[in-house]
């Protein structure tokens, strides 16, 4: 499958500002980039690589008080999807460097105050069984709702509330699994069906050797996502970090198939 991918950012600063951005979809196993564009103005780039070497992030100097940025992408989809309960776990001695520290909680995935709770409600199943049945017991049990939540939310008050966004539903995958003992990392892709339109978020864990995707709120499939950016959740996966504070005046994401 091919996506068609085009972003485009208008944000003001009080002041010059230098902005970090990460927005481009990842060369990385799954999904090969065909072509992409990036125009920053009048801002200049410095590059590095993203979290676990997936993809690349950039710092954009921009010497005035405005930023544009248009992005444009073709990627192809190769990735295809197994059977989440049929995937067995890997047993935690053996799991390697790659995907040992996503046991771990984080900032926004409080995952050691959800034990009790996975163990009661999910403790009778295994590897990706278990795994499938969290997704699906947080797709019933949230409600989709923009500006439920805010760049400070974390995994309890989405589990106390019932509601949220993508990042939010991806925390919460991303705090139960991690509690279940299988690693899960947050992940910043582009969808086709992500309703309304935006930057989406979803889990990748670590199943049989390998990492696999997986998205609580239905709006995408391991066949259908290019991942831009992986990280322990939002605070490493955000689009955008300003320095100074920014004012929004455009954005808009496209992502179609073709």
């Amino acid at each position: 499958m091919h996506l068609h991918i085009d972003v485009k950012l208008h944000y003001r600063f009080p002041v010059p500002n230098t902005v970090f951005l990460t927005l481009e979809a990842a060369r990385t196993e799954g999904q090969t980039v065909h072509s992409q564009s990036l125009l920053t103005g009048n801002a200049t780039q410095y590059r590095i690589s993203g979290d676990a070497g997936v993809g690349e992030r950039f710092w954009a100097v921009v010497p005035g008080c405005e930023m544009v940025v248009d992005y444009a992408a073709t990627v192809e989809i190769t990735r295809t999807a197994r059977l989440l309960p049929t995937i067995p776990a890997t047993p935690v001695h053996l799991l390697p460097a790659e995907a040992a520290p996503y046991l771990r909680p984080s900032r926004y995935c409080q995952s050691d105050k959800f034990v009790a709770f996975v163990g009661k409600r999910f403790g009778h199943l295994q590897g990706g069984a278990k795994v499938a049945a969290i997704r699906d017991w947080i797709e019933a049990s949230l409600t989709y709702m923009p500006g439920a939540s805010d760049s400070d939310t974390h995994v309890l008050e989405t589990f106390a509330s019932r509601q949220g966004v993508c990042r939010d539903y991806a925390h919460l995958l991303c705090a139960m699994v991690r509690a279940a003992q299988i690693p899960a990392r947050a992940v910043a892709c582009y969808g086709p069906d992500v309703t309304p339109a935006d930057f989406h978020a979803v889990a990748q864990v670590w199943l049989d050797g390998a990492w696999h995707l997986v998205d609580a709120t239905g709006m995408g499939t391991p066949e259908d996502l290019a991942v831009i950016a992986v990280g322990r959740d939002a605070y490493d996966i955000a689009f955008m970090e300003s320095q100074a504070p920014a004012e929004l005046l455009w954005q808009e994401v496209r992502v179609t198939r073709g």
